[in-house]
């Protein structure tokens, strides 16, 4: 594994998770981002571009989503996510789809980092409610 992206694989686990509205703790979910496939820094536009394609291919889904922002731990990175209901299997060919390195699952309050396109194994991460901060609208990262 690469040391870049042994450096991504650990900022992951220390993602926080920033939501309008706090999830029921019984659901089970994905949390999927379109931005910076493959670890690789892309522009505002670009990103932007790559969410609604996202978001398209979840609204064919038909599966329930909501919009939420991972986020680094002081709020320095930020990336545009969905929360999708569908099993993990199909949360993993859609990050896939989107190259994303790996892809957030939630199960009855519990975290894991799962991986997508990284050789790495999936890792418990705790309470996903621990790592949630409600805000009252969801932060502009378009600049």
């Amino acid at each position: 594994m690469s040391t870049g992206n042994e450096h991504f694989w650990q900022c992951y686990q220390q993602t926080q998770f920033l939501l309008t509205q706090p999830f029921s703790s019984s659901l089970s979910f994905a949390i999927i981002t379109a931005y910076n496939p493959k670890g690789k820094n892309l522009s505002p536009s670009q990103n932007r571009l790559l969410d609604k394609q996202l978001q398209r291919h979840i609204l064919r889904l038909q599966y329930p989503y909501r919009a939420l922002i991972g986020a680094s731990t002081d709020r320095g990175h930020m990336e545009k996510s969905w929360a999708v209901s569908l099993d993990k299997a199909d949360a993993v060919e859609l990050g896939k789809v989107f190259n994303q390195n790996a892809i957030y699952f939630v199960d009855n309050d519990e975290l894991y980092l799962v991986p997508c396109l990284v050789d790495y194994e999936e890792l418990g991460l705790g309470k996903f409610s621990s790592r949630v901060c409600l805000v009252n609208e969801l932060p502009d990262i378009s600049n």
